[in-house]
């Protein structure tokens, strides 16, 4: 294990939960695991430890790349993150209005959807607890 995959796991742990990164680990098999080391050092150690922007900044931008290039199967699992991160509902919405203007409305559209049934998901489970 390196330092940088080590880092990448603290990180990706601190913004998903550690539920979200044990079901990821658990599923994981030599198929796999290249790539989870490979996203943990590059995207969690490398990118999403950087200093140089709030883990804010970087929810709300990775929901916006999500969104403009429609990768949405990974919307759910940021909005989810933003109870970590600091990202407000406020903050998800604005990103994608910046999507609506600079990538299409129906991409941002049905990001928006999404958000919304997460963050009523979210909502739900605190009412369970």
């Amino acid at each position: 294990m390196t330092d940088r995959y080590a880092t990448g796991m603290r990180m990706r742990r601190a913004v998903l939960g550690d539920a979200h990164v044990d079901r990821a680990e658990a599923t994981s098999d030599a198929l796999d695991t290249p790539f989870q080391t490979l996203i943990t050092e590059s995207a969690w150690g490398n990118v999403w430890a950087s200093d140089a922007l709030s883990l804010r900044e970087r929810s709300m931008l990775t929901l916006a790349l999500l969104a403009a290039t429609g990768n949405f199967a990974e919307i759910p699992m940021h909005v989810r993150a933003t109870a970590r991160t600091g990202a407000t509902k406020r903050d998800v919405m604005e990103a994608f209005q910046h999507v609506a203007i600079y990538a299409g409305v129906p991409r941002a559209n049905h990001a928006i959807k999404l958000a919304k049934a997460t963050f009523a998901e979210m909502e739900a489970q605190d009412d369970a607890d």
